[in-house]
């Protein structure tokens, strides 16, 4: 049993388990700013075109059983703005990331020993 709880903390103590910890808990943060952005902003808009219908409202009843597909297409909804924030964001970054990568690397400066062995070399060539 000691073994076990050894080999669970190195692997909680690894760094991508902590980096997906953190996905976790960023991605719950802007989840609730995307279904803020949906349902204070985008659906108060969408409201105006199709006469103040609620989507959440949208629902027919089968035999006492309410079909409530207004929820569907908000979650739909919600679905593709939340993927369409998430493809902007990560277009921007990997544009970001290719900037970085664009730059030349700057030329290495000789060390002293090379410096050296050039100022040898140059010697003897006038030698020579």
């Amino acid at each position: 049993m000691k073994k076990f709880m050894e080999e669970f903390q190195q692997f909680i103590a690894r760094g991508n388990v902590m980096d997906m910890a953190v996905g976790v808990i960023i991605g719950g943060a802007f989840s609730a700013i995307t279904t803020s952005l949906i349902n204070d902003i985008i659906m108060p808009i969408l409201g105006i075109f199709t006469g103040s219908i609620s989507f959440a409202a949208l629902s027919f009843t089968v035999n006492g059983a309410v079909i409530a597909y207004g929820n569907f297409i908000q979650a739909i909804l919600n679905f593709l703005i939340m993927a369409f924030v998430v493809f902007c964001l990560i277009k921007t970054m990997n544009r970001l990331h290719h900037k970085k990568e664009e730059a030349p690397p700057a030329a290495p400066q000789p060390s002293a020993e090379e410096k050296l062995l050039t100022e040898i070399r140059d010697l003897l060539k006038e030698k020579a």
